[in-house]
This record gives structure tokens, sequence and C-alpha cells, in this order.
């Protein structure tokens, strides 16, 4: 037993537009569903859409070399503005949205703001949330200071995959040992010098860095200065543009002393020690070929959101006031939840269904309460909710295609004849979000969260109070 405010907590943190997780997958040894999305901010440059492909297909080669020929860029989806031109090769997306993306692209805050991050917020080993990347850097207008757009992907991408950290320190960029200033880097192979840069007036000058006779320290403006020309290959979480650099560092060459985030979160382990150690490792094992299979691309372009509410009106429902707390929910949803521009229908159903209202698009509170009072008011007859899913992607196939439409099922899930439209729930495309109010759900409900897409959403069972 929950109580009705528990429902609605629930019901809100399932319906909102772009819950979920990351919709990666490794298949064998090849990154599918990745999804990249060009913020609805960025303006349109067809260039940009060519150009993501470039970088994503250079940093396949990259990281492919890099994780000793085992994983590689497989299929990607490069999610398109729906301001943006369209196109009659561009597909229209299904569970990808810009909230599940795993790459965006954006506008850089504050601009020129164009430093490649990822954010990051959880312990060694641990995934990402997404990598944020500016056109500057997509578009190779950033080489001099990041280097190849390929590269920076690859380090990104071990940040949000595999939960490793950098191995510079921007605060702390020298440590002392054994009565030096040595430069936090890694490896210890990588050679340079250690300067001032500095500017004034429009005008750059490079001088040497001097030492504060107290601390033996050097001074706050010194820097580390790879040299132009190396002969070292790792590491790519130190500085993934120097030319040579293509590898991750290893327990072999690690710098366990250098005061830097990957020492500090993952207990002096090298990157590549916790890469072995993620489950994308222990899952594959090394290709042959020289050279990674091509990225596939799917452009898509963004569309309004397409939701239809299935509401159970059937005799079961009138018990344990479920029929009331279905309508208390969906007036909230209508209220408050579903967004302005959203497209939304509703169908009834009890052992047939009924269409209480075509698409319309959400544009003011007047269609939101005439939806409303299209809510069912009796409970009565049987249940059948392969009906009411039927009925909803006839509404749908009316204006849109069901692939990445939404479904919200709220039925207290007493029907034995679930069963009869797995297949049409598969076919559809569709995302079913299920919220079963009752406590006696047939088993088949489950199953037909389970015979669509992965990403459609189950709450579990409740009979509210």
């Amino acid at each position: 037993m929950v109580s009705f405010k528990m429902l609605i907590l629930i019901l809100t943190l399932f319906l909102l537009r772009g819950a979920g997780a990351s919709l990666i997958k490794l298949n064998g040894n090849g990154y599918e569903d990745v999804v990249i999305a060009i913020d609805p901010n960025v303006p349109e440059d067809e260039k940009l859409i060519q150009q993501i492909q470039d970088m994503v297909t250079e940093a396949s080669t990259y990281l492919y070399g890099a994780t000793e020929k085992r994983f590689y860029f497989k299929a990607v989806s490069i999610l398109i503005p729906e301001t943006w031109q369209k196109k009659n090769e561009y597909e229209e997306p299904k569970l990808e949205t810009y909230k599940k993306a795993d790459i965006v692209i954006e506008v850089p805050n504050p601009p020129g703001f164009d430093v490649p991050r990822t954010d990051q917020f959880g312990q060694c080993g641990d995934k990402g949330e997404r990598i944020r990347l500016t056109p500057a850097i997509v578009l190779g207008e950033k080489l001099n200071e990041y280097g190849p757009q390929g590269k920076i992907l690859v380090h990104e991408w071990a940040h949000l995959r595999w939960g490793v950290f950098e191995e510079y320190n921007e605060e702390e960029p020298f440590y002392q040992h054994d009565g030096r200033n040595v430069p936090v880097k890694c490896s210890d192979g990588i050679t340079g010098t250690n300067k001032v840069y500095a500017c004034s007036g429009g005008s750059c000058s490079i001088r040497n860095c001097r030492t504060d006779p107290k601390t033996g320290k050097l001074n706050k403006d010194c820097m580390f200065i790879p040299d132009k020309v190396q002969g070292e290959k790792a590491s790519i979480m130190f500085m993934q543009s120097i030319d040579s650099v293509v590898e991750f560092c290893t327990e072999k060459n690690h710098n366990t002393l250098a005061p830097n985030p990957q020492n500090k979160m993952c207990n002096s382990r090298s990157t590549w020690e916790v890469i072995q150690n993620s489950e994308d490792y222990k899952n594959s094992i090394p290709m042959t070929e020289a050279k990674p299979p091509h990225p596939i691309f799917s452009l898509k372009q963004i569309r309004e959101r397409v939701l239809i509410l299935v509401l159970d009106k059937s005799g079961s429902m009138a018990g344990g006031d479920r029929l009331n707390r279905l309508n208390q929910a969906s007036q909230l949803f209508l209220l408050q939840i579903i967004e302005k521009g959203s497209w939304t229908g509703m169908v009834t159903f009890d052992s047939s269904a009924t269409i209480q209202s075509a698409l319309i698009q959400i544009e003011t509170d007047a269609q939101r309460n005439s939806l409303i009072s299209r809510l069912p008011t009796a409970a009565g007859g049987g249940t059948s909710i392969c009906s009411g899913l039927r009925t909803a992607f006839t509404v749908i196939k009316n204006k849109f295609s069901t692939d990445g439409s939404e479904i919200v099922l709220l039925t207290d899930g007493e029907d034995s004849t679930i069963s009869s439209c797995f297949d049409e729930v598969k076919q559809s495309g569709a995302i079913i979000h299920t919220v079963a109010l009752g406590p006696s759900a047939d088993p088949g409900l489950e199953e037909l969260v389970k015979s669509g897409r992965e990403e459609k959403k189950k709450v579990p069972n409740m009979e509210t109070k």
C-alpha cells in the first residue's frame, strides 16, 4: 500500500521527458546506440553534421588502437534540432532524446569557453553522465589547444564509459620529489620545459620560471610545456594533443607519485588498470583486424512529443477508489507535467476501447481542461488492455509514426489476455509507461513492458490509499 502522493511522485519521475539512462550497449567489440545531440541553441550549420561523423570515425580508429583492438564505435545516432531544415533522409527518433544524449554539442557558456568536458560525479570506475563539446571543437577550430577532434573524443569517452580521471592538475602542475620540482604528467617519458607563458597588451612572451627561495616551489604561473616532437605514446588522459600520444598509461609507465585526480580517485592505479577492471573489458576479447569497421550513422531529427493516455475504466477499477485515483493522477499529468507543444490524446477501455480525444497539440489551458473533461466517470465491464493499446496505435498513426511515440497505460492490470498483443507492441516501437494501480495485476503486464523496446518503463504494482 502506498499513498496517492507517492503514486503522483512516481508517475512524475517516470514520465518526465528524457527520464532513463544511456542507451549505449557494447555488442561484441562495438559500441551501439551512442546518441550525439546538437543542442537547439546551436545555429544551423550543415557542416557540423558531417564533422560529427568525421570526428566519431577518427575517434573509433584511435579508440581501437588505444584499447589494443578491443573497442570501437559501431552505431551512432545524431539528433538534429527540430528547427533545422528538414530532409527526407532524416529519420524520426525512437528512444533517443536530448536528455539521454551521451554527447551534447552545445553553445559555449560563457562565450569562448570551449573546454571539452564530461559530467562525472561518481567514484573511480563509475560511468559519467555525458560529454559536452562545442561546435568549435567539432569543426576543428581548437586543434592547437586540444588536438584532433577524434583524440578529444577518446579522452572524454574514457571519462564517460570507464570512470577514469585526468592525469594533469591545473591547480598544482608541479610537485616536489627528491628536491626537484617535477611536472604532474603521465608518463614520465613526456619531455618538455618549465616556462611562464604571459600575455599583456595584445602580445605574449615566454620566460623562465622562478623558484620561491622559502618553499623551493616554482612560481604559480609556471607551466610544463611539452616538446613538439615526442616519442612517448602515453598518455591520452594527460595530453591527447601531443602527436605521438595514442595510448593510455599502464601499470608499467604510470606515474603514481603525481598529485593528479587519477591517482587521488583511483588509489594510484593507472587508467588502463581501471579500464581492465570494467565490465566492458571483462565481456570482450581483442579483435584481429588491423582496423575497426566503419561506424554506422543514423541522422534523426527531433519532433514534438507524442503521447496517448490509455485509461482503464473496467469494472475492477471501481474497487479501492482506483478510478478516482486514476482521474486525479491524469488531471495532474495533463495540467502540470505534459509540456506545452506536445501532442496528446486519450483512449479509455473496458472490454473494448473508445477514442476520447484524437491527438491535439497542447498550447492553451483550455485544451488541457478539454482533455480533463473526457476522463472516465464510471467503471464497468470487462478488461481488454490490448484493445486500448491497439486503439492508441491507431490514433497515433493518423498523424505520426508510432516509433518513439509514448503511451501512458494506467490500469489495475487484471486482464489475462494481455499476451495477445505482445508482438504488436514490439513492432510499434512505442515507449510504454505502465502504472499498475492494483495489487492483482496479471503477470503479463510486466511481460508487456518487456515485449517492446528496452526503455519501456513499469512502475511496481500498487494499491493506493
